[in-house]
């Protein structure tokens, strides 16, 4: 009678430590746990930062919208649009490090 219950606290505990294995071991165990709630919170920090630069741009197509001279300084400076009838000066380096200068423009 003593043997049996040995015998089932011995299983009883065997099935304890598998189940414990399982589920920290197995898949959607304890580990994957902690693995998805950092790669969790790497998602939050790149979400943050996503939504920063989000509004970010939302207010640059606000201010291209609403503001002509910030539009225009923008168009100059990125796209490289000159105002009709203005005149460019290009400058260029020489051979020995003069400059030499070209006029274009009607």
């Amino acid at each position: 009678m003593r043997k049996t219950y040995i015998l089932y606290a011995v299983l009883l505990c065997l099935v304890a430590v598998l189940l414990f294995v399982w589920m920290s071991f197995g898949q959607n165990g304890l580990f994957d746990l902690c693995n998805m709630q950092t790669k969790k919170q790497e998602n939050v920090i790149i979400l943050k930062d996503l939504r920063a630069k989000n509004m970010l741009l939302a207010s640059e197509i606000r201010r291209l919208r609403e503001d002509s001279k910030y539009f225009e300084s923008v168009a100059r400076k990125e796209l490289g649009l000159v105002r009709e009838n203005e005149i460019i000066y290009r400058v260029k380096e020489g051979e020995r490090g003069t400059l030499t200068r070209a006029i274009q423009g009607e």
